[in-house]
């Protein structure tokens, strides 16, 4: 398939870094032109029915990835609605996370005084995760579904035994380099939380993301609130402590309906296609790259992978990324390749042309 006529960027460049920023379709640029311009003409009246936007992509992001829409939030993007959720904890819950995970899950754990313990990414990482929860005994699991730096992602049925043999563990999952490059089902996940961004792999510009939480997530989060004051303001009617606090003030509409356009944009196409696009062609760059001796064994042989891909190259082969025009992003002490439904044969084929010099 060809999406240049979409994504025109792609005529000027190798893009491999959606994992850095998912690319901004001509469509929805034009939706979002045409936002701004109804509000030029309508002034105070463009917001009477700013409702209708948020309420149709609450229910998109619940139909796209399998979540009860009383439970739907729509945040500005996971920081926030990550430190939401842990303001919402009670300050004695024990945290599990990996070391070297995204600063924007582990920072504000560590800095709100949790008490929490690491465990190392490497290739027993499911093993130790189950060893370190016998012995810390947490009651939460807070990591990023794919690493950023690396690439790995952990083994959903293994989330889906753990939530099976560990039934009070609540698992929170940051899903930013995850949601968008394959089908998930919140409801059977295992998960209580996922939240994330739309910036990458959903393509829907910045500013939006969204918090997904289960029913056992619910009943831990904000028990200081839930029997206190509601305002009784018309235009907060029906809205829970939950609504409130996930979505305070006001929502923007170019943001959120930005999300709602690309979460359409992506049904037209069929997330499964995207899934099997995006998975054939990192498959096929994953096999090259280890039949080359860039990606090790273990990292090669885990059941599971991502989308994302992390080389040690050396400053040459970088420079020479650049003078090609591959777009990639260096993350770690590594060079991060990242690989969505829109690249083809012919974008690994320049990226393998320029390593094997």
């Amino acid at each position: 398939m060809d999406f240049t006529s979409q994504f025109p960027i792609l005529n000027n460049c190798t893009y491999l870094n959606t994992a850095y920023a998912g690319l901004l379709s001509t469509e929805l640029a034009a939706w979002r032109r045409n936002h701004d311009q109804q509000f030029v003409e309508m002034g105070s009246n463009f917001r009477l029915e700013h409702y209708l936007v948020l309420d149709e992509t609450r229910k998109e992001v619940a139909q796209l990835f399998g979540s009860d829409l009383a439970n739907t939030y729509l945040v500005q993007n996971f920081s926030i609605g990550f430190n939401t959720l842990l303001n919402g904890l009670d300050k004695t819950h024990r945290f599990l996370l990996l070391k070297e995970d995204y600063p924007s899950v582990n920072y504000p754990i560590k800095s709100s005084g949790f008490e929490f313990t690491e465990v190392s990414i490497d290739e027993q990482l499911e093993e130790q995760l189950l060893t370190r929860i016998k012995e810390f005994k947490p009651t939460v699991f807070a990591f990023s579904i794919v690493q950023y730096i690396s690439g790995i992602r952990i083994s959903p049925s293994f989330i889906k035994k753990l939530k099976t043999d560990f039934p009070d563990l609540l698992i929170i999952g940051d899903a930013t380099q995850f949601m968008g490059t394959t089908v998930f089902d919140f409801s059977s996940s295992g998960f209580d939380a996922v939240l994330g961004s739309g910036y990458k792999w959903l393509m829907a510009g910045f500013g939006n993301g969204y918090a997904l939480l289960s029913t056992q997530m619910k009943e831990a989060l904000f028990n200081h609130k839930k029997n206190n004051y509601l305002p009784d303001s018309p235009f907060l009617a029906g809205k829970d402590h939950f609504l409130l606090t996930f979505e305070p003030g006001h929502q923007d509409t170019l943001n959120f309906g930005s999300l709602n356009q690309s979460l359409k944009y992506i049904n037209s196409i069929g997330l499964q296609v995207i899934s099997d696009e995006a998975k054939k062609i990192s498959d096929q760059a994953r096999l090259a790259l280890h039949q080359r001796g860039l990606i090790s064994d273990a990292l090669y042989n885990r059941e599971f992978q991502s989308t994302i891909i992390s080389l040690a190259l050396s400053t040459e082969t970088v420079s020479r990324l650049e003078e090609a025009k591959i777009l990639c992003s260096a993350r770690g002490a590594g060079t991060r390749f990242s690989f969505h439904f829109y690249n083809t044969e012919n974008d690994l084929d320049k990226l393998l042309e320029v390593i094997d010099k």
